[in-house]
């Protein structure tokens, strides 16, 4: 497959500059294009031909906010390069969409470069119901898939009880019209967007190392649907070369 790279990361996410926690987003800037639209688009499209089990997933009880998160990106497009002709929608990298070819998700993960989880509370937690994921780093979508956050979270070490709470209330309090977004950045030895990892497989080599060569980092946004009351959680994925994101 091939390796694609971003020049360089947002400078909110840079090794000096990112930031912990969880912070403050401006409403329409939970989408971005950057440098490598062109060449992650042609893998994404790629996925949904040809792997589509393994990248969507949207239950019926989602398809609402599917169409409605489908929408709020519609609004946001043409600010980042893209045009819209009727249903047609016209892409920074040239290609062009029928916003009916196909479904929400599906349209959605053939124009932007963020992957998207649709998550909605079902008794005391969030669960699962929906997202096109093409770029998963060491979890699949189909062992996610309808399970709440406590279950998405298990075979992570760290997430025990009181983080738990603590990301519960944080999907229970976000606002429409006010997201929120964090970043995760760890260093890498193989820069491959695509690195699926089963719950049933071998451990992983550790991550994190400091002679990795390459630093993958997410911009995860966290917003809520004002119709639905869905919270969608949408994962931007850099992947730049270590040096270039110290310098």
């Amino acid at each position: 497959m091939q390796v694609i790279l971003q020049n360089a990361l947002p400078p909110e996410m840079s090794a000096k500059e990112r930031l912990p926690g969880v912070a403050p987003l401006a409403p329409t800037d939970w989408l971005r294009v950057d440098d490598a639209y062109a060449a992650q688009m042609a893998q994404r499209r790629a996925r949904l031909a040809h792997q589509r089990e393994d990248v969507l997933y949207n239950a019926a009880s989602a398809q609402d906010a599917a169409g409605e998160v489908l929408h709020a990106a519609l609004e946001i497009l043409p600010g980042l390069g893209f045009r819209r002709d009727g249903d047609m929608v016209h892409c920074p990298d040239g290609h062009s969409l029928d916003l009916c070819s196909d479904t929400p998700l599906a349209v959605l993960g053939q124009i932007v470069q963020e992957d998207i989880c649709i998550l909605q509370k079902q008794g005391r937690e969030h669960v699962l119901t929906a997202a096109v994921l093409c770029f998963p780093a060491g979890w699949t979508l189909a062992e996610k898939a309808g399970r709440p956050l406590t279950a998405i979270h298990r075979p992570v070490p760290s997430y025990d009880a009181d983080i738990a709470a603590r990301v519960q209330r944080l999907f229970d309090g976000v606002r429409a019209g006010r997201p929120l977004w964090r970043n995760n950045w760890l260093r890498y030895d193989d820069a491959e967007l695509w690195q699926p990892h089963s719950e049933s497989d071998p451990p992983r080599a550790p991550v994190n190392a400091a002679t990795a060569p390459w630093i993958r980092a997410e911009r995860q946004c966290i917003l809520r649907l004002p119709q639905s009351q869905a919270v969608v959680f949408s994962i931007h994925t850099w992947v730049v070369a270590a040096q270039s994101a110290q310098s």
